[in-house]
């Protein structure tokens, strides 16, 4: 995820930029060098042990990943909240592409970001009031893109040490690459390095216990990607059909019945996890679909390249696919596996 403190300030975008700025200013002036944190008599034995795990990361993402040997992650600050910012995603009532934000550096995204939990559900409700389907989620880690040494916070330590080795990764991934406007392929090469990092830690690591933890969560992972997949291509199909808007509405409410069922399903082969339960909790819509197919709709691809290529050959692609126009660049990412299946998750 990404969000960048802008101070290019203007007209009615004036509160939202403020609060970005404001709130990244504030986590940045709570920065305390990891090793201070460890030293604090009254830190918690949990948050020492996932930081020491956190620094060992940090050190293999440089090593053996190449990812960018900077100041980030290499500090810590305790937000005294469960997440840093909350995003808000909408999409018109029947679409399932997400709504986009322009803003300077990051270009277009998905999603607006929100330092304060209250003002994102404000913003989302003024969203709803005009007819837009909303979700507003909580964020543990976002990325600068190296612009700021981003800290490790508490937000990102809660989840365990899987959690931690993918955010380290993911995040940093950011740094190495992206691509202004093109939120899907930025979040789709993130989540291809925090997969492929993870795995080799944990074999780096000798730790085959949770290295085969770790593959049982990520075919969960790839469950639940395929029933989002599978529900945005049901609902292309109900809003691009030649039917009124109120069987238009019925059917989408229908095709939603059936993603859960379909969930409760799946979940019975899971054995006792509940992953996505908390997902499936709470009201699903377009919104809520587009947030997790900007990161799904090209990892396949991107995990198949670099499966068969290696990291190295893996980064030089990507460099050559950000001189490319946008269409140019989405018919070469969509063959890498045009003709190869994907192998499945081991």
């Amino acid at each position: 995820m990404l969000l960048i403190g802008v101070i290019l300030i203007s007209g009615c975008a004036l509160p939202y930029y403020w609060q970005a700025a404001a709130g990244q200013l504030e986590l940045l002036g709570q920065r305390v060098p990891i090793s201070e944190a460890l030293a604090d008599p009254e830190q918690r034995e949990a948050i020492r042990t996932a930081l020491r795990y956190a620094a060992d990361i940090r050190e293999f993402a440089v090593s053996e990943l190449s990812l960018p040997d900077n100041d980030s992650y290499r500090s810590y600050v305790d937000l005294g909240r469960s997440y840093v910012v909350w995003n808000v995603i909408a999409a018109d009532e029947f679409s399932i592409d997400a709504r986009q934000w322009c803003f300077p550096i990051a270009g277009c995204v998905t999603y607006r970001g929100y330092f304060d939990e209250a003002a994102a559900n404000r913003y989302a409700a003024r969203l709803s009031a005009q007819g837009l389907d909303t979700y507003v989620t909580g964020v543990s880690a976002y990325s600068t893109l190296g612009y700021l040494s981003d800290p490790i916070l508490n937000t990102m330590l809660t989840s365990g040490k899987f959690y931690i080795a993918r955010v380290i990764f993911h995040e940093l991934a950011h740094q190495r690459f992206y691509i202004s406007g093109d939120t899907e392929l930025n979040e789709a090469f993130a989540s291809a390095i925090e997969e492929y990092g993870v795995q080799r830690w944990l074999s780096h690591t000798g730790d085959q216990q949770g290295l085969k933890a770790y593959q049982k969560q990520q075919s969960r992972r790839q469950d639940f990607f395929r029933l989002v997949t599978d529900q945005q291509a049901r609902l292309r199909e109900i809003y691009a059909a030649p039917i009124t808007l109120d069987e238009m509405r019925y059917a989408k409410s229908a095709a939603f019945a059936v993603l859960v069922t379909e969930y409760e399903n799946v979940r019975r082969s899971w054995g006792s996890s509940v992953d996505y339960e908390s997902w499936f909790l709470t009201p699903l819509n377009n919104a809520k679909i587009a947030s997790v197919t900007a990161y799904s709709k090209w990892l396949p691809n991107l995990r198949f390249y670099l499966n068969q290529h290696g990291l190295e050959a893996f980064y030089t692609e990507m460099a050559h696919l950000a001189e490319l126009p946008g269409p140019e660049r989405a018919l070469r990412v969509a063959s890498y596996s045009a003709t190869i299946s994907l192998p499945e998750q081991r």
